[in-house]
């Protein structure tokens, strides 16, 4: 019993176990958790069986003795307070230890009149674990112990070795039986609480991913669609500025291009915050025709973006690899815009057996793309890594070769999943099966 796992309040004796809301513990008092509740129904039930045994074995066997009415008095007045266990004035610590010493000084003016109620002890065995302190539970069951004893032999009129340590080894029996239940209850108590906390620690982690995981696909999005219209609206509106005097009309047609620019940006922005398809995805024609249009609408500021189509797909791409090419493509050509310089740039989106691949490349300035991962620790800005990731969540994988002066190719794969097997068709000619 030393071993119990428990912090005790000192100012009422009650033992509160970590990880367990309500009081309990084997010298704690009683919890009225549900899975107590049939264990506590079954002690009552032993109780006033006992109880009622006895005094039905000393009223027939004492009928015309003196002590019967005291008898009767002190049995009721027993099972009364043994009953007023469960009012709430009896749950705490002081309270609830003149409550125990009560019935335990009923129990012995009981047992000294009629030696046949020693039998009611047992359950006093639990009501001591469950009230006192270690040292005072342990003094108490020795005491109820010895009384049991002594009334046992009395009852008997004579010396029995038997009667003298029958109810030494009954109490050491259901001592052990009690502090084992007590201490399975609260390892399975301590068990749900780690696996709440567990449960609740995994909810918490999860809605950081998930958070983390909308931020990082929100801070992709504005690089890929705002930043890149943004970037061609600062050089549209820097271009008309300079020939806004000597060339009025070209001055307008910068300014209606960057109008343009930022009508989609809008309509990206409203898009990509319901994380919808891109804008050029939305109109129809699939994701040639968006490709077609971004090196359209990219080809403005000195920039020329052209688009070319190798192949053909065996069946329509998935809306997630549609959009990712596109959004791939969109900061490619915000990097290309940028950083290299560059006057010319090409989108080759080719159709493989088992994948798609779309590669950018640009004559500009070009840069040595270890270098820049060694010099920025593994990151060089926010659109390549954007890119990779963009490729990774489909399985997919990013290649950037470049040098400087020699300008930069990127080149993004991603895998397909192989085509369903044709459904075969029945024909005259085809054999029929025997």
């Amino acid at each position: 019993m030393a071993g119990t796992d428990g912090v005790r309040d000192g100012r009422d004796g009650d033992v509160r176990y970590a990880g367990d809301g309500a009081a309990g513990g084997v010298w704690g008092p009683p919890a009225p958790e549900a899975e107590e509740r049939w264990f506590r129904v079954l002690l009552y039930a032993g109780f006033f069986l006992l109880l009622g045994s006895s005094l039905t074995r000393f009223l027939m066997r004492h009928t015309d003795d003196g002590r019967a009415p005291w008898v009767v008095a002190l049995a009721l007045l027993l099972a009364a307070l043994y009953v007023a266990e469960t009012a709430p004035r009896t749950r705490t610590g002081s309270s609830r230890r003149v409550w125990l010493g009560a019935v335990v000084a009923v129990w012995i003016a009981l047992v000294f009149l009629a030696p046949s109620f020693a039998w009611c002890s047992i359950p006093l065995f639990y009501l001591s674990l469950r009230t006192l302190r270690p040292p005072a539970a342990a003094a108490l069951i020795t005491l109820l112990t010895a009384v049991a004893v002594v009334a046992q032999l009395r009852l008997a009129g004579r010396f029995d070795l038997d009667l003298l340590l029958a109810p030494p080894a009954v109490s050491a029996i259901a001592v052990a039986v009690f502090v084992q239940m007590d201490r399975q209850t609260q390892r399975q108590r301590r068990l749900i609480a780690d696996l709440v906390r567990t449960r609740r620690e995994l909810a918490a982690t999860e809605r950081r991913e998930g958070t983390l995981a909308e931020r990082q696909r929100l801070s992709m999005e504005i690089h890929d669609t705002l930043a890149q219209g943004l970037s061609s609206q600062q050089m549209l509106l820097q271009a008309a500025d300079r020939v806004w005097d000597g060339e009025p009309e070209t001055a307008r047609r910068h300014v209606r291009a960057a109008t343009a620019i930022a009508e989609h940006n809008l309509a990206e922005a409203r898009r990509f915050v319901h994380d919808l398809a891109p804008a050029d995805l939305a109109q129809g024609g699939g994701v040639e025709e968006a490709l077609r249009a971004l090196a359209a609408r990219e080809s403005t500021g000195g920039l020329d973006v052209r688009c070319h189509v190798d192949g053909a797909p065996d069946r329509p791409l998935p809306g997630r690899v549609e959009s990712a090419l596109v959004r791939i493509a969109q900061g490619a050509l915000a990097n290309v815009r940028e950083h290299s310089g560059a006057g010319t740039a090409a989108l080759t989106l080719t159709y493989l057996d088992d994948q798609v691949v779309l590669d950018v490349a640009d004559d500009g300035r070009g840069f040595d793309p270890a270098a820049a991962l060694a010099d920025t620790g593994g990151v060089r800005g926010h659109g390549l890594p954007a890119i990779r990731t963009r490729a990774a969540q489909l399985g997919g994988t990013l290649t950037v070769e470049s040098a400087p002066g020699e300008g930069t190719v990127l080149s993004a794969a991603i895998p397909l999943g192989p085509a369903p097997a044709p459904y075969p068709s029945s024909s005259p000619s085809s054999p029929s099966p025997a």
